[in-house]
């Protein structure tokens, strides 16, 4: 064992370690007493079902993760990678092929891994989700899911590691940057192309028809010099009883979407402060901050990989004997993913930032702080949300900051 595989078993063991401990930590503050500004919207039995809810949640979550990282080392230790890359150079005479070995040796690790976590997201579905009143996804509509899935990532994503695989193979010192660059473009043609072709395959998008709700929503956009021309309504029913609200897209062809549950259970003053937060994203530019956040992210990633992807010591970590490009990307990825983790830790407070700024810019633009508050106290009871998550969970978990605390905050803009 190298100091590299030192470096990854000391990484994910640390992080492991630390997941649990958030978790014992967030359990531990779970109190039956519904929080005093809640009274009234959580009732008390509704509140002691969303504590089951976050405890076997977190329960299982645990399972699925200590599963997937027992796979992992038993794999790697037993040599899974090395039988894998002989197989593949010689098992099927790809060793001449680079580009389609690789191809082939990264879809038979990520076929294995979703067919191994199958059963878990079966049990989540059909199971704890159901138990709880949140699913309504039929069979049929779960694995059409996960065919469309399989289709579409070898649809986009053969070209795209292909592409990569070839440049790293090709282009020499700078083959970094026209990964950089085509990723990159990659990633803004996705921005139209996801609303417009590959999320109606997954549900269907219908022009809102309520007038009252449609004529309040089209009125505070204009109110605010917001160009809006589409509101759609998503059938969020079809997998889940949740609620939710989202803009899709970017620029001209951006589209605000309603899922069908927010319109049936909230009324329309709420739904109008959902969509103020959502417009305060592009206002504020955290969209367009996130997008070229992504970007420079995706740079270093890049520009790391074409430093690691060829260093011998890496493919010795996992038994690897023949450096290849594709077996130094899947490595690279295991070794950068720990890194990504505590490097992500800055993102998420950014994001929570973002959230608030989102909040106060809602709350000024409509005049009702209130409005919002309520609307996210209600979202809370029927998404049954942890009110009051450990700051130490929300420090390594929250991309927005906890429901009761942007409430507390919006109520500091009422007075």
């Amino acid at each position: 064992m190298n100091w590299i595989a030192v470096v990854i078993l000391v990484a994910v063991g640390l992080h492991y370690l630390i997941d649990c401990i958030a978790d014992y930590l967030n359990l531990s503050v779970l109190t039956p007493d519904v929080p005093d500004d809640f009274t009234g919207v959580y009732n008390p039995e509704r509140y002691a079902r969303s504590q089951d809810y976050l405890r076997i949640q977190t329960h299982f979550n645990r399972l699925v993760v200590t599963f997937d990282l027992l796979v992992f080392l038993g794999f790697w230790f037993f040599q899974g990678f090395a039988w894998l890359d002989q197989w593949v150079r010689t098992g099927l005479g790809l060793g001449n092929a680079p580009v389609l070995a690789g191809i082939v040796y990264i879809a038979v690790l990520m076929s294995a891994r979703a067919l191994l976590t199958l059963p878990f997201s079966v049990y989540s579905t059909f199971g704890i989700e159901a138990r709880f009143g949140f699913n309504t996804t039929t069979w049929q509509v779960f694995l059409m899911d996960r065919i469309k899935i399989v289709v579409l990532a070898a649809l986009i994503g053969i070209p795209l590691v292909a592409a990569i695989l070839w440049f790293f193979e090709h282009a020499g010192g700078f083959a970094w940057l026209w990964c950089w660059l085509g990723v990159s473009v990659f990633m803004l043609v996705m921005q139209i192309i996801v609303p417009a072709w590959i999320m109606p395959l997954f549900n269907k998008f219908q022009p809102l028809e309520a007038e009252d709700l449609k004529t309040a929503v089209m009125d505070y956009a204009r109110k605010v010099d917001f160009p809006l021309t589409n509101v759609f309504v998503m059938d969020g029913s079809k997998r889940s009883a949740k609620s939710n609200a989202f803009f899709a897209g970017f620029g001209k062809r951006k589209r605000l979407v309603l899922f069908d549950t927010l319109i049936e259970n909230h009324p329309v003053s709420h739904i109008v402060a959902v969509v103020a937060h959502e417009i305060g994203h592009y206002k504020e530019k955290h969209v367009l901050r996130g997008l070229v956040l992504s970007i420079l992210q995706a740079g270093v990633m890049f520009y790391l990989l074409c430093l690691f992807v060829s260093y011998e010591p890496l493919f010795q970590a996992f038994y690897v004997q023949m450096p290849s490009v594709y077996a130094g990307l899947v490595f690279f990825g295991i070794l950068f993913s720990p890194i990504d983790f505590f490097a992500g830790l800055l993102l998420l407070a950014y994001s929570r930032h973002n959230e608030y700024a989102a909040d106060r810019f809602a709350a000024e633009t409509t005049g009702s702080p209130q409005a919002l508050a309520d609307a996210l106290k209600q979202l809370s009871v029927d998404n049954l949300s942890n009110l009051t998550p450990h700051p130490f969970y929300v420090f390594l978990h929250y991309s927005h900051p906890p429901v009761k605390a942007r409430v507390d905050a919006l109520a500091g803009l009422e007075a």
